[in-house]
């Protein structure tokens, strides 16, 4: 039984088994950062997102590569923000965006945040420059500019 085999059950959609065989790794290696960062990502599939947590929490403070890094702290602050704990997921996708700038999809799911925080204008703002700056739809490039000036201005009245 080995982490890879793990993985390759939860890609083929055998998640149960998978989350299993993640959990039994996991009792001889309690220490290993990846593993419990699978182990969160196994109970996140599983739709157990409050069992995620403990895992996330772990991997990042034990030390993760970059690029799991990454997934971890959007995993995290997605899971808290599904949890109803929008502060906590606030203050892990800032974390997040402050360490990896140009990763658009954590921006999505703080912008998803800031709407649960009634946080709504800053939430449209962040979401409508990703949409722009991300968006090859001609319609939108078009009016490109027009959308990026009234992005923080959905407020605003012209009289």
């Amino acid at each position: 039984m080995s982490m890879e085999q793990a993985i390759t059950l939860r890609n083929e959609g055998k998640l149960k088994k998978s989350n299993k065989m993640l959990l039994e790794l996991l009792e001889v290696t309690p220490s290993d950062a990846y593993l419990n960062y699978q182990c969160a990502w196994s109970f996140d599939v599983l739709g157990e997102e409050a069992n995620a947590v403990p895992y996330y929490e772990k991997a990042i403070k034990l030390g993760l590569s970059e690029k799991d890094l990454e997934g971890a702290l959007l995993g995290l602050g997605s899971t808290y923000r599904t949890l109803g704990l929008y502060e906590n997921s606030k203050q892990t996708l800032l974390h997040g965006m402050e360490r990896f700038p140009n990763n658009r999809a954590i921006q999505v799911f703080f912008a998803m945040t800031l709407y649960n925080l009634n946080e709504h204008s800053a939430s449209m703002d962040l979401l409508l420059k990703c949409l722009t700056e991300t968006t090859e739809d001609q319609g939108i490039l078009m009016y490109k500019k027009a959308i990026d000036f009234y992005s923080d201005k959905l407020d605003q009245v012209w009289k």
